[in-house]
């Protein structure tokens, strides 16, 4: 149950999914890994299907075995980096907004991106960006593993039972889940298993962020 309470004299702190939860990032995507197949002779949608499933050295072994996956890896890094420079990017409806109204030492970023291309994206679409961001070169599991999440909370000295972790999809989420943490949902017409709170939008959402940040608003178990 969720109860409206009175301010928490415990700090809060919301942890954040980049890609689909702040950004909307799927066309770049989607792109990217179009052309990386057609370098590789392959089928676009069928590469684009398996990479949205699947981690990128996965996706490899995956569409092309027979391929060296530090090349085919290589290859897709540069392309990305391309479309970091040159791809047309848009923050969700209420992200500014959002990331705005907090405390900068209360939230971080956790992405199985890289830091360098999240800076590149945020600065182009005019998002702030915070003190924290733990990508996919500060830790040797990604999610679903909890590691991300629990090293962003480290980093923020919290304890995971007061953050909140913001996602649009099931590894993140589960990744959320078994750091022990409170999980959101946004960004989808149906809620993904296991998630406390389900809002179709990120804008939806803002108001009910800002009021757990605050304190002003109890975990929802």
């Amino acid at each position: 149950m969720t109860s409206e309470s009175a301010p928490s004299s415990r700090s809060r702190y919301v942890l954040f999914d980049v890609d689909g939860t702040l950004m909307d990032a799927v066309s770049n995507q989607r792109q990217v890994w179009r052309v990386w197949a057609k370098r590789y002779g392959l089928d676009a949608d069928e590469v684009y299907q398996v990479a949205l499933r699947t981690r990128p050295v996965e996706t490899f072994a995956r569409v092309c075995p027979d391929r060296d996956p530090h090349e085919c890896l290589a290859a897709l890094h540069e392309l990305e980096d391309d479309d970091v420079r040159s791809g047309v990017y848009a923050a969700f409806d209420g992200a500014s907004e959002l990331l705005h109204g907090l405390p900068s030492a209360s939230w971080a970023l956790v992405t199985s991106n890289y830091e360098h291309r999240v800076r590149g994206r945020f600065q182009r679409t005019g998002l702030p960006m915070p003190g924290v961001i733990v990508d996919a070169a500060a830790v040797e599991e990604g999610k679903p593993s909890p590691v991300p999440y629990l090293r962003a909370a480290a980093r923020l000295g919290a304890e995971p039972g007061d953050c909140l972790v913001i996602e649009d999809a099931p590894s993140g989420v589960q990744s959320g889940l078994r750091a022990g943490m409170t999980v959101w949902g946004v960004n989808a017409a149906v809620a993904v298993e296991g998630v406390h709170r389900h809002f179709e939008s990120l804008r939806a959402a803002v108001p009910h962020i800002l009021a757990f940040a605050s304190g002003l608003q109890a975990h929802r178990r």
